[in-house]
């Protein structure tokens, strides 16, 4: 039986950060955070549960929860979801468990969410939360991206450029904004996002020490 997972946490003393990306499909998100948690020993990237098909090279627990619709809503039911949205037709969700258990531990979660679900976080941690947008070079190469994937019929191409730009209209929401023309380039600019608000919640824990204990 499943339980009902909700539940408020405080962690005292915590200099964990709460890292939202978003970016249009295509954009070489999912790419530049598997390589970048490979830096850093306490970013984690939290895994998604989601009512999709895997894509090829998928794996079930390292990729994504792969789930079906039926369990996804039981999972709404007991309130097993920290958010959760409907995109292109799936559903994604974000464990609420795994967020508790992580900031326990002290690390640092990247979740790779849309627009709304970089609200719902900011709206949950407010002091926590550092969001991040990455944009293509332009939509054509967007589309070349997409296309060169391989993946999708042209309607679902289509479909995707179309909620990129309604995406892209909410990146005035966001802490940093970063343009994804090289790979590596952007990869650094992740980095010191990261190297940035580690050192600022170092300074602020040391220069505030005796407030916070």
């Amino acid at each position: 039986m499943m339980k009902d997972f909700y539940k408020k946490t405080i962690v005292k003393n915590r200099s964990s950060k709460i890292y939202v990306v978003s970016a249009p499909s295509g954009a070489g998100k999912t790419s530049l955070l598997k390589e970048l948690v490979k830096n850093y020993t306490s970013l984690h990237l939290s895994i998604s549960y989601t009512t999709r098909k895997p894509r090829s090279g998928e794996v079930h627990g390292k990729d994504y929860y792969f789930v079906s619709n039926k369990y996804f809503n039981k999972m709404i039911d007991k309130n097993y979801f920290l958010e959760y949205a409907t995109v292109f037709n799936n559903l994604y969700g974000t464990s609420v468990v795994y967020m508790n258990e992580s900031l326990e531990k002290n690390l640092s979660i990247i979740l790779e969410l849309d627009w709304q679900g970089n609200r719902s976080i900011i709206k949950k941690y407010p002091n926590d939360c550092v969001s991040i947008f990455i944009l293509p070079p332009s939509l054509n190469d967007l589309y070349t991206r997409l296309n060169n994937r391989a993946t999708d019929d042209i309607n679902i191409i289509n479909n995707r450029l179309s909620k990129a730009k309604e995406e892209i209209s909410y990146i005035d929401e966001y802490d940093y904004v970063i343009t994804n023309v090289d790979f590596s380039k952007t990869l650094e600019d992740l980095k010191t996002i990261i190297n940035v608000q580690s050192f600022i919640n170092k300074k602020i824990r040391k220069t505030h020490s005796l407030l916070i204990e």
